[in-house]
């Protein structure tokens, strides 16, 4: 419960958007099918997820404390209504979530019976849409997490500072159009003028690099190994294979000292061994 109360008013105020009085059995929020394969079953599409013990009383709050503060936007709303929640106590959350409960194992019963009536390439969608979403939501976690830690900012290429220096003044309706603009007017500046920028980025790359650098040592001293760069690994020694007549020499160059040692190939071998019994 408290891991989605940590997840933001801006999430919640999204979702309570969306909801109504009638959403208060299931969620509204149905998991898009992958394209090209159809869900179309019996029961007409996958069930919808229940709302945990939070969200239900969430939406049964909403319209009393939109009505009693009609001025305040619907991030505050869901901050107060957050607030709210925090303050009750056990016996007071308690039939929120035994309803929750209860929607969850009807939930549960209903997917069963809906995948059951999934062939196989319906089944394999599903599986892979549920699996993309999961990567989705590491992703974010972890851009989260990073961002929480401070990790510097990746360092801007040339277009992209011209771009932020111009974007305000740069012509177009929606912002597709003005990025559009901006890319035609870039290609049109001289190389003089370019090099600019050229400069500026080369600058903030030296910033990230020591930026970065001072950050993993912080990481490093905070035990956060798992955050530091992947380091380039040592280069094994090479080896080169020279091939002269009927004798092979095979060079093994190390990085202290590099030797050379010469080696017979099996014919040279067999050739050696006949003529010592003919001598015989």
């Amino acid at each position: 419960m408290a891991t989605l109360i940590s997840c933001g008013p801006g999430f919640f105020a999204k979702t309570l958007g969306l909801l109504s009085s009638r959403s208060l059995a299931r969620c509204t929020c149905v998991c898009p099918a992958v394209r090209g394969v159809s869900f179309s079953t019996s029961s007409g599409g996958p069930p919808k997820r229940p709302l945990t013990g939070y969200l239900r009383y969430a939406v049964q709050q909403r319209p009393a404390v939109a009505k009693q503060y009609p001025d305040v936007r619907i991030v505050e709303i869901t901050k107060k209504i957050a607030q709210e929640w925090r303050l009750l106590s056990p016996e007071q959350k308690k039939p929120y979530q035994e309803a929750a409960l209860a929607a969850r194992e009807v939930y549960k019963e209903e997917m069963t019976k809906f995948k059951e009536q999934l062939t196989l390439a319906q089944a394999t969608a599903l599986k892979e849409e549920k699996r993309q979403k999961v990567a989705r939501r590491r992703a974010i976690r972890k851009k989260r997490e990073l961002t929480m830690l401070g990790k510097p900012k990746r360092p801007r290429s040339a277009f992209n500072i011209f771009m932020s220096e111009h974007f305000q003044e740069a012509t177009g309706e929606s912002m597709q159009a003005k990025m559009k603009n901006l890319l035609e007017d870039w290609s049109k500046l001289h190389t003089s003028q370019k090099e600019v920028y050229m400069q500026l980025a080369e600058d903030d790359k030296i910033r990230y690099k020591n930026e970065m650098k001072s950050w993993e040592e912080h990481m490093v001293e905070m035990g956060r190994e798992d955050l530091i760069r992947n380091r380039k690994k040592k280069t094994k020694p090479k080896k080169s294979v020279k091939a002269k007549g009927n004798k092979t020499k095979i060079k093994v160059v190390s990085e202290n000292e590099g030797t050379e040692m010469p080696a017979s190939s099996p014919g040279t071998g067999k050739s050696n061994s006949r003529a010592k019994k003919a001598e015989e």
